[in-house]
């Protein structure tokens, strides 16, 4: 088959921009409204693309004067979206640092039913010190600890997926038994982080287990996602920097035992749109000025795990210490000290640039320049797809849709229609058999 582009809308607000809730285009109220998001949703999905993605965190940020914070729970969200689509996935990151795997393998079950086998997880760790204080905690686990728990976490959450297999609903209702318990499984797991006895209170769910997706770039990170990732979110800012994390993660798949063809590795990409570069330019701009410093450097504080305030604005980053020794995000605290360091930013120039990406690629131009870096990306080993991050919604989104689809589809490049059922479908992935089935018998 040829291949083809994935592409997500990940959802945030009013737009990524983190000044877009103060621009014309965008009406900040909207944000605790369910029916922006249908909205959303629906563009998405006239759009064919693969799925929602949704971001979360556990704690209010930073700095809540200047910008918005006000997030729902994402898998209620997608339980609400699931509702109003048909087809398009429904992506919500879970933390494994502040939750327990039964309740969010029952979470993810319930909407992988709910939706008719569309639901996928974000696996993340968390990395903010102030999420801990938020769950009887002094400090944040270091992220070497959060990792291996993240892993005995999947691990479980598998487990109970896999606790009822495929036939074990009976439903014959004149013998009355709805199901066969010799399939229904207690997964009896004891583990350094996590006692799970089981099995999980729902049935396995339509795609064998939701298509799990991860979150970081580190070391760590990778291995992780070499490990369990079906779908991987990323951010690289050069095409270099992108095809070498490509081939490091694929190879990394192969030692583990997996075939990476099955992994798919999505950068964020945030397109900000305009009928002539000029017009896509000036977007740009009018959106970085809108920027409120104070809250800006907040932002890169606690991306980098360093506080900022109050360093000059128009001065260099400080000398900081490599990536390694912190117990933030690290991949993206090398991604930003990286790209302060070779383009000589100002810590103005660098709050600007990561204003409308938080460290992802931010691309101004027309579609078919827009098209052109998705497609370079993707024909030259650094991508098998994006999450498409607009700076402001719902017009960016539609934007994307409206004029940017169209164009990859005229280049063979991404589908004109679903021809699937499931996330695992649109994404080309197989539905993984329960741990309990018995092996296919080969022919003598």
């Amino acid at each position: 088959m040829t291949r083809t582009l994935h592409l997500n809308a990940f959802l945030m607000g009013v737009g990524h921009h983190e000044a877009a809730w103060r621009h014309p285009r965008t009406d900040p109220r909207r944000v605790t409204d369910v029916r922006h998001f249908q909205e959303l949703a629906r563009i998405a999905e006239r759009g064919t693309l693969d799925s929602l993605f949704l971001a979360d965190g556990l704690s209010v940020g930073p700095n809540p004067r200047h910008n918005i914070q006000a997030v729902f729970e994402p898998l209620t969200l997608l339980a609400s979206l699931a509702a109003v689509t048909e087809h398009i996935g429904l992506i919500a990151t879970v933390s494994t640092t502040y939750n327990e795997p039964f309740h969010v393998a029952r979470k993810f079950a319930s909407l992988d039913h709910l939706s008719g086998g569309r639901a996928g997880w974000n696996i993340v760790t968390s990395a903010q010190e102030r999420e801990a204080v938020n769950f009887n905690r002094d400090s944040h686990p270091a992220h070497a600890d959060r990792y291996r728990r993240a892993a005995e976490f999947v691990d479980v959450a598998i487990k109970l997926w896999d606790s009822w297999e495929d036939d074990a609903l009976v439903f014959d209702t004149s013998g009355g038994v709805f199901a066969d318990t010799d399939r229904v499984h207690e997964v009896a797991h004891r583990g350094p982080e996590f006692q799970v006895r089981g099995p999980l209170n729902i049935p396995r769910p339509p795609q064998g287990r939701p298509l799990l997706v991860q979150a970081g770039s580190s070391p760590a990170g990778i291995a992780f996602a070499a490990r369990y990732a079906e779908a991987v979110f990323t951010a690289q800012q050069t095409l270099a920097d992108g095809q070498g994390f490509y081939a490091e993660l694929r190879r990394q798949v192969v030692a583990a035992g997996r075939d990476p063809d099955l992994v798919k590795v999505l950068p964020g990409i945030a397109p900000v749109l305009g009928g002539t570069e000029a017009e896509a330019r000036a977007l740009a701009a009018e959106l970085e000025e809108l920027i409120v410093p104070d809250y800006a450097l907040a932002q890169l504080s606690g991306m980098l795990g360093i506080d900022l305030t109050g360093l000059p604005l128009d001065g260099p980053l400080p000398d900081l210490p490599d990536a390694g020794s912190m117990q933030a995000h690290q991949s993206r605290y090398q991604l930003v000290t990286d790209l302060a360091r070779r383009e000589r930013l100002t810590v103005r120039q660098l709050i600007g640039r990561l204003g409308a990406g938080r460290g992802h690629r931010v691309v101004a131009g027309t579609p078919e320049q827009i098209a052109d870096q998705i497609e370079l990306w993707f024909t030259q080993g650094a991508a098998d797809g994006f999450n498409i991050m607009p700076p402001h919604l719902p017009g960016g989104l539609a934007d994307f849709v409206d004029h940017v689809v169209p164009v990859l589809r005229a280049r063979g490049l991404f589908r004109t229609e679903y021809t699937g059922a499931t996330l695992r479908e649109h994404y080309g992935l197989p539905r993984p058999a329960s741990s309990y089935a018995a092996p296919a018998l080969v022919p003598a």
